[in-house]
C-alpha cells in the first residue's frame, strides 16, 4: 500500500439560520476553510463562536445575507459552494444544516464523484468527530467508519487503497498503514465488506 496519500482541502458551509454552533476546534494541520452564512435578521453572534472564528484567522469567514427572500441563505451557500468546487473539484465539501433541500444537489455532485455530505451538526464532520480516532478501540473506529460510508450512498470507495485513504481522512490522518490494514481486515471479518483482489463490495446495513 502506498505511503503517499493526498490531503484534500475541506470546505465547511454553516447555515447559521438553521444550525448555531457555539464553538469548534480543528485538528492540527487539518486543511480547511469554514464559511458561516448569517441571515439578515441575525444580529448577534455568541462570543464563544466569534472567538473561535477569530482564532482561525484567514481560514474562517462570515457571509452576511442582505435579503430576506425565501431560501436566500441557501442560494448563497450554493453559490459559494459552486465557486470553490470550480476552483478545487478534488476538495471535500461539508454543508452544516438540517435543511434536506440540499440533498438533491448533494446527490447530483456525488454522481460526479464529488466528496460532499450534509450534517445536522458541525460536530458530525468526520475530522472534528474523529480528531481522537487514533485512541478509540477498533470496534468504535469501525462504527464511525460504517456510519460515514452509509451516508456516502453509492459514492463509496471501490478499491482497497481508496478505502484506506478514506478511513485515514475520517480519522484526521492519524493512522499508519498497519492500523489501516487492521481496520480493513476487521471490516472484512465482520462481513461489512468483501475484498476481491484490489476491489471492494459492501454489505453495510444501517
Amino acid at each position: 500500500m502506498s505511503d503517499t496519500k493526498k490531503v484534500r482541502n475541506n470546505y465547511i458551509f454553516v447555515d447559521f439560520e438553521n444550525v448555531q454552533p457555539t464553538s469548534f476546534e480543528f485538528p492540527k494541520d487539518y486543511p480547511f476553510k469554514i464559511i458561516i452564512f448569517v441571515g439578515a435578521n441575525q444580529t448577534k453572534i455568541p462570543i464563544e463562536l466569534a472567538t473561535s472564528m477569530q482564532d482561525l484567522g484567514h481560514n474562517a469567514e462570515y457571509v452576511i445575507i442582505s435579503g430576506n427572500g425565501k431560501n436566500a441563505l441557501d442560494f448563497h451557500i450554493t453559490f459559494y459552494l459552486g465557486k470553490l468546487y470550480e476552483k478545487d473539484p478534488e476538495g471535500y465539501f461539508h454543508i452544516i444544516t438540517k435543511d434536506t433541500g440540499f440533498d438533491i444537489l448533494i446527490k447530483h455532485l456525488r454522481e460526479k464523484k464529488t466528496l460532499i455530505n450534509r450534517y445536522d451538526d458541525i460536530s458530525e464532520v468526520p475530522a472534528l468527530k474523529q480528531s481522537s480516532c487514533e485512541t478509540l478501540p477498533i470496534n468504535e473506529k469501525i462504527n464511525l467508519i460504517v456510519d460515514y460510508l452509509i451516508k456516502r450512498g453509492n459514492a463509496k470507495p471501490r478499491k482497497v487503497e481508496t478505502l484506506s485513504n478514506t478511513i485515514n481522512s475520517i480519522c484526521a490522518r492519524s493512522l499508519n498503514n498497519n492500523q489501516l490494514d487492521a481496520i480493513i481486515k476487521a471490516m472484512a471479518k465482520e462481513k461489512l465488506i468483501v475484498i476481491d483482489g484490489a476491489k471492494i463490495t459492501y454489505t453495510l446495513k444501517r
